[in-house]
């Protein structure tokens, strides 16, 4: 899956826990918390989605590297190509 690919998923996946705000809104170095109205179980839900759109394990360890738009693309970009070689 490109980068591309993995960020429009990430964005649309967002927008289901907000949906007051539009993907364009969106910046991708800030936190969800500084720029959109979640709460925790929104996040968790977030997360939860994101394990069952693209099939990747996420341990609550790595839940801090997943709290921006560019966190989840890079983990996801990561976790897909590791899921991929194996």
């Amino acid at each position: 899956m490109k980068t591309d690919e993995i960020r429009n998923t990430v964005l649309r996946l967002l927008t289901n826990i907000a949906p007051e705000v539009a993907p364009a809104q969106i910046k991708p170095e800030v936190s969800f918390r500084d720029q959109l109205d979640v709460d925790s179980m929104d996040l968790l839900k977030f997360l939860i989605s994101l394990h069952t759109e693209f099939g990747v394990d996420i341990p609550e360890r790595d839940y801090s590297k997943l709290t921006t738009p560019n966190g989840c693309v890079a983990y996801l970009d990561a976790a897909l190509r590791t899921k991929k070689s194996n």
